[in-house]
């Protein structure tokens, strides 16, 4: 490797030159010095990080120690908190209990005499023991013996209304057995009548025909029912439904006049009851009236001219031209034909 030297131009030069490079050797001799103190500083500074690093690391888990205490109290204390409001709620549930089992306050119970107990007898055992007949016997209810007497007086009228009602019962089926065989005298009395006016009335309507009224078979004449034959003169039939209608009309009309004559009314209203009949039935209809016109009134609402002719007083509704509607009555005895 080459080296560069440099000549000075003269002595002065080379002594500048030399002064700094004295200086310049002081000024490294310096800067080692320092350099060294500050290497020296930064083992020192680094052993101190490491220090610092390791007490870092302690606190952290020491932190996180404390941490866990901490939260362990914390779970302590709600476990606490909530034991606490649970002796609260039983102190408030006992303090209550007192008032209403033995009507007495806190201050009382605790000044109460301790029952004495055998030594060989454990207390907890013993109020166990107590506990569990308490269970056995279920709630006691103070009231009970008062609300035993009203519930007993109460049964004690119950008891006395069952009998009245018992006993009514009894005569209430007594009046009804009467009753049923009066309503059977009456009803087999009347249907007797029944029955023989109406063979009358049908050999009115139909001569040298026979109807008849009977029962049908049944223990309770009350809720038998009603047969009712017809046989019109020349016929072989017995039954309603095999007549003609006109023939119909005129056995029903047998049967209604048969009721009227058993138990007669003084008045009696017939709306159109004969507008099946042709002339001939017609005539024979006019005969059941006849037989009633004299003990009883009736009013007959009609549109057949030979129940009108029968009739002693007309009633009727005219319209003159211009006029408005007006009713008019007529007796027939005036009427000269």
């Amino acid at each position: 490797m080459s080296q560069l030297q440099l000549v000075p131009e003269d002595d002065g030069t080379l002594e500048r030159l030399q002064e700094t490079e004295r200086r310049a050797r002081r000024g490294a001799e310096i800067v080692a010095e320092h350099l060294h103190t500050l290497r020296f500083r930064q083992r020192e500074l680094r052993s101190k990080v490491h220090e610092a690093e390791a007490a870092l690391a302690r606190s952290e888990a020491r932190r996180e120690q404390l941490e866990a205490i901490i939260r362990t109290a914390s779970s302590t204390r709600n476990t606490l908190d909530i034991e606490l409001a649970e002796l609260r709620v039983r102190d408030e549930s006992a303090l209550e209990a007192l008032r209403r089992d033995v009507d007495a306050t806190e201050e009382q119970a605790l000044e109460a005499r301790r029952p004495e107990l055998d030594e060989d007898v454990d207390p907890q055992e013993r109020l166990d023991s107590l506990r569990a007949d308490l269970r056995r016997m279920g709630p006691i209810n103070p009231l009970a013996a008062h609300e035993y007497e009203a519930l007993a007086a109460e049964v004690e009228g119950l008891e006395n209304q069952l009998r009245d009602l018992n006993e009514s019962k009894t005569e209430l089926k007594k009046v009804i057995k009467a009753l049923d065989a009066k309503m059977v005298d009456l009803f087999e009395s009347a249907f007797a009548d029944i029955a023989g006016y109406y063979e009358e009335n049908f050999a009115l309507v139909f001569p040298g025909g026979k109807g008849r009224l009977r029962l049908a078979a049944s223990d309770d004449a009350l809720t038998a029912g009603v047969i009712v034959e017809a046989q019109p003169a020349g016929k072989k039939v017995g039954r309603l439904s095999l007549l003609s209608g006109g023939e119909r009309s005129l056995a029903a009309l047998a049967f209604l006049f048969a009721v009227f004559r058993a138990r007669p009314s003084p008045f009696y209203v017939l709306d159109e009851v004969e507008a099946a009949l042709d002339d001939a039935n017609l005539h024979r209809f006019l005969r059941l009236v006849n037989m009633l016109r004299e003990a009883s009134q009736l009013v007959i609402i009609t549109h057949q001219q030979q129940t009108m002719e029968a009739a002693d007083v007309l009633y009727g509704v005219t319209l003159e031209p211009g006029g408005s509607s007006k009713v008019i009555s007529k007796r027939m005895s005036s009427v000269t034909v």
